[in-house]
């Protein structure tokens, strides 16, 4: 008797998502986007509430709500009820976060996945004067020199100075770590050869690349760029496995039924196919995902793990 309630309950369960999913969304929904208006992940939250709004027939309403590293945005994103009327747009940097400050939310409880947007890979490149064309060459000579070559990251536990650890580690290297308040505040030091290597976004890199002051070594990401065809990945050389890319991706809030995130995830994922939208992406030095929930849920368990390993084998802590 018990299970068969069980079962009936089950499915008039699935009745009532699917019931939700086939009238959704029945009013406008609010899309919280974890930074201030302008750049990367505001461009890209526009652009997928645009799509969003012209094929669901419903307006996607942005909202900005920067703040504690994307906490702020997660927090209002939990409050909320779990119909799909509400949905966050954020950078992977709330995840991190999350592992190194104390957070009144837990992401993969209070948060249900729905895609993966895009991918923005780093570049690894040092300046000029460092005597090394690959990184192999840059790794055995820091082997032979431990300590004596310092990078710059955009502050102590931002996702560059996590990448820097995690290849160190790899490497089997030292580095001195600068950290400064944002790269565009550490590359004059980078240019004029007071620091030695920098880690980041190919957006910013690129002007410092086609002036010659830097050279890049290597990228981040699982293949090569489109827009650094000839600078070969870092697992290609040597460092197998070897994968970080700062990401943006859209959520819910925990108990959003699976039928509505995965309406969402679809046209999302056509949204990322628009020759326009790919265009403006790789103008980024991003590159376009639209994964299903079920695969960005288990890329979210993977970063857990990786990154809280990086930040406890580096004894990383934040004030």
């Amino acid at each position: 008797m018990t299970h068969r309630m069980t079962v009936a309950a089950l499915c008039a369960l699935a009745a009532a998502s699917a019931a939700a999913a086939q009238n959704y969304p029945a009013r406008p929904v609010r899309v919280i986007l974890s930074v201030a208006p302008g750049g990367g992940t505001d461009t890209v939250g526009r652009m997928l509430a645009q799509h969003l709004t012209a094929r669901l027939a419903q307006q996607f309403v942005i909202d900005n709500r920067p703040g504690g590293g994307g906490g702020v945005a997660v927090e209002l994103t939990t409050r909320a009820a779990p119909d799909g009327h509400t949905l966050l747009f954020s950078s992977s940097t709330f995840v991190t976060n999350q592992l190194l400050y104390k957070v009144n939310y837990d992401t993969l409880r209070d948060l249900a996945p729905v895609s993966l947007a895009s991918e923005n890979p780093y570049v690894f490149a040092v300046n000029a004067s460092v005597p090394v064309k690959t990184l192999r060459q840059f790794i055995v000579l820091a082997k032979a020199k431990p300590g004596a070559f310092n990078y710059a990251s955009s502050g102590k536990g931002s996702l560059i100075h996590l990448t820097a650890e995690l290849m160190s580690a790899a490497a089997g290297i030292e580095m001195v770590h600068i950290p400064y308040k944002g790269m565009a505040l550490a590359f004059p030091d980078v240019i004029s050869g007071q620091v030695h290597v920098a880690i980041s976004s190919a957006l910013t890199m690129l002007p410092h690349l086609r002036g010659g002051r830097v050279h890049a070594l290597g990228v981040t990401s699982r293949t090569r760029m489109a827009v650094l065809p000839d600078v070969p990945t870092i697992a290609e050389q040597g460092l197998a496995g070897f994968e970080v890319t700062q990401w943006y991706g859209m959520m819910a809030p925990a108990g959003t039924p699976l039928a509505i995130r995965s309406t969402v995830q679809r046209e999302m994922a056509r949204a990322l196919q628009l020759q326009e939208v790919r265009a403006r992406l790789s103008a980024e030095g991003a590159e376009p995902m639209g994964n299903t929930p079920a695969e960005f849920e288990k890329r979210l368990k993977d970063e857990f793990a990786k990154w809280g390993k990086t930040i406890r084998a580096a004894g990383i802590k934040v004030d």
